[in-house]
């Protein structure tokens, strides 16, 4: 398997026949639809349906051509970084869950250290998703919360990846509301005030239990 293979399908898949694929690739069809073929017996796959009106996409080929897209994807990335003659840029990414202080606190750092010296990523995601980012080296760091009722669990998690986690603050809950609000009239607010009120949360995947939600009425019965 070769990155020219890889780049043949695609470029298949997106013009949908082989005849404006070769001439978008400058090659002649019998060699593109060669070097397909061979592709193919070697994944022991087919990426196509041929037709008469041109080639569909398989099931399986659908598959193939999101993993063959990533992977030109990160040469092209490769390339524009380290090829000669290249300026090396570096990179910072933060991962964090869906909280405003975090995304302000990532404009301030991009204000400080100037958007031209580094790439800056900010990644609002999965509680795991956080983890698993740091771990494999896509962010330098991790935004997420914790309380007593799931700390036990994420720090066992933290602790599995070799991470380490540092306290950054404790926050207490908060309320904004309108100055209208039937509640603003109120001194404080308690949990069962906020009972009748439409409550939403983020979605986090495979791992969807109170352990791993960023809200703190998830953590409470």
């Amino acid at each position: 398997m070769t990155l020219q293979q890889l780049k043949y399908v695609v470029t298949v898949a997106e013009k949908g026949t082989l005849s404006d694929a070769a001439k978008e690739l400058f090659v002649s069809q019998p060699a593109l639809t060669k070097a397909i073929k061979e592709l193919e017996d070697e994944m022991n796959i087919s990426i196509f349906n041929r037709t008469n009106k041109g080639v569909i996409v398989s099931l399986e080929g659908d598959r193939f051509l999101g993993y063959a897209r990533q992977v030109l994807e990160q040469t092209d990335l490769l390339e524009k970084e380290y090829k000669k003659g290249n300026k090396i840029t570096r990179h910072f990414s933060v991962s964090a869950q869906h909280y405003s202080f975090a995304v302000n606190a990532f404009v301030d750092v991009i204000k400080k250290f100037g958007e031209n010296k580094y790439d800056f990523t900010l990644r609002e995601t999965q509680t795991n998703e956080i983890i698993e980012d740091v771990s494999k080296r896509k962010s330098e760091i991790g935004i997420l919360y914790t309380s007593g009722a799931n700390k036990t669990v994420i720090e066992k998690m933290i602790k599995r990846n070799n991470l380490k986690f540092i306290e950054l603050f404790t926050a207490k809950p908060h309320v904004f509301i309108s100055f209208n609000h039937p509640l603003a009239k109120k001194e404080s607010i308690s949990l069962e005030d906020l009972k009748e009120y439409p409550y939403l949360s983020f979605e986090q995947g495979d791992y969807n239990s109170f352990y791993f939600s960023e809200e703190i009425l998830s953590t409470i019965d």
